[in-house]
């Protein structure tokens, strides 16, 4: 399997990651929906993995791997390599991270046909502080150990606690006790 993964990667990394990134976005809300909400198969809210999925593939998988693409490019200290990490984890964080959960939010509300300055008031806070509790561990792991072309597989599969999250709380309108009463 690693190896066709390999190979696929190697030939077309960007529909490669785009296809993976859809596939472990969606499995993050079903996890969200039949794990810990308990929906069950008769109400699963499908448009609602659609929505994930398109998100996953359209938009997070190429937007991520152009992005660690030119974090390599451009924060490159050869000599140092330490603070190389440190840079690129701060540029994630501070740049992308919170551009993301922007877009997230923005494209569910709207693709939901919500009110996106809403959403972005009452979510956009709380997913970007949960953000820096989680991600600049494994970005730095990530940015140290991974190889350029499997890093956003890293990060989808990291993805599979943070995509059912992010589905809660996007459902839950960011009613922050809500979601972490469900988590718990």
């Amino acid at each position: 399997m690693l190896r066709w993964y390999q190979a696929k990667l190697a030939r077309r990394p960007l529909l490669t990651q785009a296809v993976t990134s859809a596939v472990l976005f969606a499995t993050g809300d079903v996890l969200a929906q039949q794990a810990v909400e308990k929906r069950g198969a008769k109400n699963h809210d499908f448009a609602r993995t659609a929505r994930m999925t398109l998100y996953g593939g359209a938009i997070f998988g190429p937007a991520a791997t152009l992005w660690y693409s030119f974090l390599q490019r451009r924060i490159h200290f050869p000599t140092r390599p330490n603070l190389q990490i440190l840079a690129q984890v701060g540029c994630d964080q501070c740049i992308f991270a919170p551009t993301n959960a922007a877009v997230f939010l923005s494209s569910m509300t709207f693709l939901e046909g919500g009110d996106v300055g809403a959403k972005l008031r009452s979510t956009w806070g709380t997913v970007v502080a949960m953000n820096w509790v989680v991600w600049p561990w494994v970005q730095g792991v990530n940015f140290k150990l991974v190889p350029l072309q499997h890093r956003v597989l890293v990060v989808n599969v990291v993805s599979l606690g943070w995509n059912c999250y992010l589905s809660l709380i996007n459902s839950q309108g960011g009613e922050k006790q809500g979601v972490e009463q469900k988590i718990n």
